[in-house]
């Protein structure tokens, strides 16, 4: 489910629905399954900081519910 291109989101760990439960995925790889999806989400977070990068938590329908930024984000720019 990871994507790349617009919304850069390559590389992200996605939480997303997956057979009965859910998935962590980053670039088409299953990194952990859960049966409940804040179980999911924990371990999806943990990814993504472990890994300095987004975490992008996916609603049951697959639309994109939320993103969490864990790294590689550009400085704040005064002006």
């Amino acid at each position: 489910m990871a994507r790349s291109g617009k919304g850069g989101t390559s590389g992200a760990v996605h939480t997303v629905p997956s057979g009965s439960g859910w998935a962590n995925k980053q670039n088409g790889k299953v990194l952990s399954e859960h049966h409940k999806k804040a179980n999911a989400e924990e371990a999806g977070r943990k990814q993504a900081i472990q890994r300095e990068t987004e975490h992008v938590i996916h609603k049951k329908d697959g639309e994109i519910g939320e993103r969490n930024s864990y790294g590689n984000d550009p400085p704040e720019r005064k002006g």
